[in-house]
């Protein structure tokens, strides 16, 4: 894995190439700023490191409390002696605080706003006997041209950092300035190892092994990214992942949105097909419908057809019995019985006989003749049968020449015959 850088130079390279074998160091950073952006300790933190951070800078403090638990966070200047100094802020640009008045002069030339905020003055050396529980090793120093006075405040015979890292050019320029505060360093058994262009790192004698880790500038063969780098191909995987997650949901939401148009499809043909049987049923309902009433309708008029016969057998019941009990009726029951027995011959001769007697004698009463006469009218056929039997009854064997009118009926009669039926029409007639 990339070591991550969070150094403005690359510092934090330079001193995990020599420090890395330490595991849990100690390290004390003065003019600590913030404790990522431009952060010679932030990579060691995350290491596991803890130590001291130093910034007089108040609005910075909360920020170090925060981000930085495990640390001693102090919002102090470090200089010579203990007191309070001015602090030369400049917040339009971040880092350039500083507590050198002619810095900030130069600040002011340059257009750029400063403000003047008082602060807690401490020496170094102060703060190491409050603070510092053993080895310190590296001790980090950016104060934007008041190294010196750190320096001076610092016991570097009692407090023995393995490594110094300290700023030595002029603020924002490439002009060296270590002249005026390295005498302070070297005298006490620090030997100068590399300059990075923007600080100048030194090795305690104590320690000749680290020298030969100091030797070059930060190169690829330390395998680091800066922070910056680091985020920004973090977005982008994330960015990647985020993409391939998004096209995974949405060939996911694709899928599901073919499915629910199968779903809708499959939908649209059952509620067609059971429209269709709807329509179908419903005809078939009309049509059960129309039978029903059908067969309502003849079963009505099957009942009315029914009480219809009813009433006319009842009517003919009635015709029935009126015909039994009538007088005609009951006259014309002896020729029914002689119907009734037309095949005992041996009853044919003495009844025509009683007959003849009897219809001769009767015909000869106008009354009884009437009589029979409105009877028979209300039967032809009877009647004529009457006419033609009572014809024969009085007549001869010899029949008489049939005059011209006479209908066929009676053209078999004899004259006498005749005579009689004409007797009985006239009788008819005139009743």
């Amino acid at each position: 894995m990339s070591f991550i850088s969070y150094a403005q130079n690359a510092e934090d390279v330079l001193l995990w190439r020599a420090l890395k074998h330490v595991p849990a160091g100690f390290y004390i950073d003065v003019g600590a700023n913030d404790p990522e952006e431009h952060s010679v300790t932030k990579a060691f933190y995350d290491a596991g490191w803890h130590g001291i951070n130093i910034e007089p800078m108040p609005s910075y403090h909360e920020i170090f409390l925060q981000a930085r638990p495990r640390d001693i966070n102090l919002a102090v200047a470090c200089g010579a002696e203990e007191g309070r100094i001015t602090l030369f802020d400049t917040p339009s640009v971040n880092g350039w605080a500083s507590t050198d008045a002619s810095t900030a002069r130069a600040h002011r030339d340059e257009g750029i706003e400063v403000v003047e905020v008082q602060v807690p003055l401490r020496t170094l050396a102060g703060i190491c006997a409050e603070h510092a529980p053993g080895p310190i090793h590296f001790l980090k120093i950016d104060v934007e041209g008041f190294e010196g006075e750190v320096l001076r405040g610092m016991d570097l015979q009692r407090w023995r950092p393995w490594l110094l890292v300290i700023e030595a050019t002029l603020p924002n320029s490439r002009v060296t300035n270590h002249a005026s505060w390295e005498p302070l360093v070297t005298p006490h058994g620090y030997q100068f190892a590399y300059f990075d262009g923007l600080n100048r790192y030194y090795v305690a004698q104590e320690h000749p092994e680290l020298l030969a880790a100091l030797s070059v500038q930060a190169n690829v063969f330390d395998d680091y990214i800066f922070h910056h780098l680091d985020k920004a191909w973090r977005r982008a995987t994330a960015a990647d992942l985020s993409t391939a997650d998004a096209s995974q949901r949405a060939e996911a939401a694709e899928a599901e949105l073919a499915q629910a148009r199968a779903l809708l499809a499959d939908a649209r043909a059952q509620t067609a097909a059971a429209q269709e049987q709807y329509h179908a049923l419903a005809a078939a309902l009309q049509e059960a419908e129309r039978a029903s009433k059908l067969v309502q309708d003849h079963a009505d008029a099957a009942e009315i057809s029914r009480r219809d016969t009813a009433a006319w057998a009842l009517q003919l019941q009635d015709q029935l019995n009126a015909t039994y009990a009538s007088l005609s009726w009951k006259l014309t029951k002896p020729l029914r019985l002689v119907g009734r027995y037309s095949k005992l011959e041996a009853l044919v001769p003495p009844l025509r006989r009683v007959l003849r007697a009897s219809l001769v004698s009767l015909a000869k009463r106008p009354a009884v003749r009437r009589l029979v006469l409105a009877v028979l009218r209300r039967f032809p056929a009877l009647d004529q049968r009457v006419v033609g039997w009572y014809s024969r009854l009085r007549g001869s064997s010899s029949l008489a020449p049939v005059p011209p009118g006479v209908p066929p009926a009676q053209a078999m009669m004899s004259q006498s015959a005749r005579r009689v039926l004409a007797d009985l029409q006239r009788s008819r007639s005139n009743s």
